[in-house]
This record gives structure tokens, sequence and C-alpha cells, in this order.
């Protein structure tokens, strides 16, 4: 019969907060090609009290690049944080990774599967014959022919993802998101893989590393970032919480819209309950216009592809995210349209965004994330307590110790 040991047992009746993380336990990854990576990785060290020693200084080349291949990732990057991370051990090891202004934001798709591609051809061929038989079913409006159809659909999606196995198709990612799973020795690449830490009690026993990153358009705008934070903590995060859902019917099917839309909901009453801020809900499937939101500490909302819309006035400490595709895509532009590094130009303190389409499914449910910021947890932990996914295309943007409900109601 399986039994528990006695320290599993113990660390499950000790608080949330006693395994919170501690600044020697973040590793700081820097470009130090880049004069302005390695000053924000210093500047960052001094403010949050973590060692020097905890600065990695990788040579990523001297040009601000958004992507590297999973080659060069491989060897550029991968190889020499392993080299360091042996340097930690329990129980003072890594439990984050701080990836820098200068550090590539993507990773390239690994190519072609080795040894494979003989078996497109016969593949490809099956699937255009899927396709046929679906299109004929389809002529047929009866009964059998309906759940015919949904049989060769569900066959046919099946082949599809086969075939994009071997092709590599959607074997990009974040960098960040696939930094996470640096510890684990063999996974594959494509898609996603589950994230390890999401709702778990026992960060320290998993091998996922929490990451988060401290970008955006302009180095200036990138300090602003450890600075509000750290005010925000001294004097509060003080404002109003904005919640924009779309008045989507209830649904109850997982990370359906319905799902999410009734999330936004229930952040919206949770906010209300659990803070002390007025909280603006709209709830029609318009968005906040310009000029409507003044004091923003909380947002989250959608959808608006990649057409910000400057309704907000973010107070220091304001962390938001609007649930979109594609809106770290160009996260150092500071012209860009995009969410991520437009609220980041407007003042936002902390966001989340992706680099490519994440699908729906990828993205933290709004009512548990911010649920877990206000039960104390830090933002990284936040984060990483609640994304479905690592290996995958989304971002944390924002210092990861900010903890802005250190006090919990």
């Amino acid at each position: 019969m399986f039994s528990i040991p006695k320290t599993l047992l113990l660390a499950s009746l000790l608080s949330a907060t006693t395994f919170a993380l501690e600044p020697s336990e973040i590793l700081v990854v820097a470009n130090r090609d880049i004069r302005q990576s390695l000053q924000i990785a210093e500047y960052y060290c001094r403010k949050r009290k973590v060692p020097r020693e905890n600065i990695l200084a990788l040579p990523l080349g001297r040009n601000l690049e958004n992507t590297i291949s999973r080659k060069d990732y491989g060897k550029n990057l991968v190889e020499p944080l392993l080299k360091k991370l042996a340097q930690y051990t329990f129980p003072n090891r890594i439990r984050c990774l701080l990836t820098i202004y200068g550090v590539p934001i993507s990773v390239g798709g690994r190519g072609p599967a080795a040894g494979q591609e003989n078996k497109l051809p016969q593949m490809e061929k099956s699937a255009r014959q899927l396709e046929q038989k679906i299109e004929a079913a389809k002529q047929n409006n009866s009964k059998t022919s309906t759940s015919e159809e949904k049989a060769l659909r569900r066959e046919l999606a099946r082949l599809e993802s086969q075939i994009d196995r071997i092709t590599g198709k959607e074997t990009d990612a974040s960098l960040d998101s696939e930094l996470s799973m640096v510890l684990f020795n063999d996974y594959e690449l494509y898609r996603w893989q589950r994230n390890q830490l999401r709702g778990h009690l026992y960060e320290l026993a998993a091998d996922t590393l929490m990451v988060s990153r401290l970008d955006g358009p302009g180095a200036d705008i990138v300090n602003g970032l450890v600075d509000k934070a750290i005010k925000a903590e001294k004097t509060g995060l003080d404002g109003t919480v904005y919640i924009d859902s779309r008045g989507i019917k209830k649904s109850n099917e997982p990370y359906s819209a319905g799902y999410y839309d009734k999330s936004l909901r229930g952040l919206a009453v949770l906010a209300e309950f659990r803070t002390d801020m007025h909280v603006k809900h709209e709830r029609t499937d318009k968005l906040f216009g310009p000029g409507e939101c003044p004091r923003t500490a909380l947002y989250c909302g959608w959808y608006s592809l990649k057409k910000y819309i400057d309704a907000f006035d973010f107070v220091d400490g304001a962390i938001g995210y609007h649930i979109s595709s594609l809106e770290a895509v160009d996260l150092r532009d500071a012209n860009s349209l995009q969410w991520c590094p437009a609220m980041l130009k407007d003042g936002i303190t902390a966001t989340i965004g992706a680099v490519a389409e994440p699908y729906l499914h990828s993205f933290p449910q709004p009512r548990t994330f911010f649920l877990e910021l206000f039960n104390g947890r830090c933002l990284v932990e936040a984060y990483y307590r609640t994304k479905p996914f690592n290996s995958w295309r989304l971002v944390l943007i924002g210092d990861p110790l900010y903890t802005p409900f250190k006090t919990v109601k």
C-alpha cells in the first residue's frame, strides 16, 4: 500500500507561502553582448537583493533578435545554463529564471523529424481520401452520414497531427516557456507539454523551472517594471479593477469561449470580495473605449486582435492581460498596436502575451490567476500555478518577485 512520506505530509500542512520564492532562488539570464541587458540584470539584482553571482551573461549577439534557432538555443543557451544550474544544489537550488531584455523572445521549430519523411506521401494520400469521404458524407443529411462524418473528421485530425509531428509544424515556442523545461532530459517537441506546477503544492520537488521576463519597448520601460513593482509593494496597490467580458453564454465545457467568459465574470465578483478596490465590469461585446479606465490597477478582458484600445491610465504596480492571439510578437516595438508592447508603453507593470498563435486553452483562467495573487503569491508563482502548458507560446513579462497582495484578506 502506498504511504505518504512524513516530510511530504508535513509539507502539505504548511501554508501556501511557506515555500515562497526567494531572491537567492532566481537565476538572471542576460545577453553579455548588449550593454543594456547587463545593466538591467545588475539593476534588478541590486533592487531585489539577488546575489550578483546569480547572473548568467551569455554571448547571444549584439542585435536585439526576437528569435533564436533551435540549434543555437541548444548550444548557446541550454548548455551553459545547465552547467550553471549544476552549481546549485538542494536546498539552495534555482527555482526561477529571469530573462532580460536582449535575450531572444522566441525559439524556432525543430524542423522535420529525421528518418520519418518517407512516411509522408502515403499519409498525405490517406488524408486526401478522408477529405473526399467527408465531403461525400456531407451531401447526405441522414443521421448515419452525420455520425460517419464526425468519425471521419476525428480520423483526419489524428492523421494531420501525425503529419505535423513529422514535418515539425508547431514546434516553435516562446524561449521562456521552453526554458521552463530545461531540466527535463527528453520530451516531445510538438505543440505543448503539460505544466507540472499547475495547482501543485510541492514546487520544491518539481523539475519545472518558473520563468519570467523583464522586456519591452525600451530599456527605460524595462527598468520601470522593477521600480513600479517595488513601489506598489511598499505603498499598496490601489486603483480600479476593470474586467471586460463579452456576454457569451455560460458554458461548463473546459476551455470554450463561454468557459473563459464565465471565468472573467467570476473574477469581477471575486475582486469585489477580495479587494478594497472599485470594480468596473463591461459585460457586452463592446470594449472599454479610449480614456474610460482611469487609475487602472487590475485589468483582464478580450477580444481585440492586435488592436490595442488606449482606454487605460495604469497605476504603478498595475497587472493585466488581454486574452488574444499574437499580442507579444513585437514586444520591443514602441509603435506596435499589439496589447503587450502598447500596455507596457502605457505603464502597466506586468502582463502576459503570446509570441505566436497559442489557442485559447493555453491562457491561465482569469479568475484562478488573479486568485493566486489575492492569496499572496508572487507574480511568477501565480502564473505557473495556473498556466496549462510549457514548451509553448505564452510569455510572462514582469518582476517575478512582485507580490501585490502580501496581506491575505
